[in-house]
């Protein structure tokens, strides 16, 4: 099974009134996993010159725990299951002070073509399995590499 994982930072801007990180950065950061997966499973700009994207069609989130300012959280992504034309990636969110899961999350999507921009069958590489892991630097990195293209 391919396996991304990442660590956040809980910082200022990632707090609501209340002191805890508000779901809109957790939203965020599924954004992020998403994107560290597919620059390791099918980057966007080939899925791009395949006249393809992917898509979201739905994100479920449960937040189980509170992270607060400075909390450090573990995460990581999956792709859970798989069908014909869709897709779902699972996360999971872990403070790395005491192991507990603040949040798990699911996020359903499919590849749609950017000429018709209806569903298309999944590409292989979403479909094939193998454990990969991507560190913020290799992720920097490809962020300065996009930037002088």
């Amino acid at each position: 099974m391919i396996e991304l994982q990442h660590r956040f930072t809980v910082m200022t801007y990632d707090i609501d009134f209340a002191g805890v990180v508000s779901n809109i950065s957790y939203v965020r950061w599924l954004e992020d996993l998403r994107n560290l997966y597919a620059a390791q499973a099918l980057p966007l700009a080939t899925a791009q010159e395949r006249g393809i994207a992917p898509v979201l069609l739905r994100t479920e989130v449960d937040y189980l725990a509170a992270a607060r300012l400075q909390d450090t959280l573990d995460a990581r992504m999956w792709l859970a299951e798989k069908g014909r034309a869709r897709f779902v990636l699972a996360a999971e969110f872990v403070r790395c002070a005491d192991g507990a899961v603040a949040a798990r999350a699911r996020q359903t999507g499919t590849f749609i073509s950017l000429e018709t921009l209806r569903p298309v069958r999944l590409p292989d590489e979403y479909t094939h399995v193998g454990p990969i892991q991507l560190t913020r630097q290799l992720w920097d990195q490809r962020q300065e590499g996009a930037r002088q293209s």
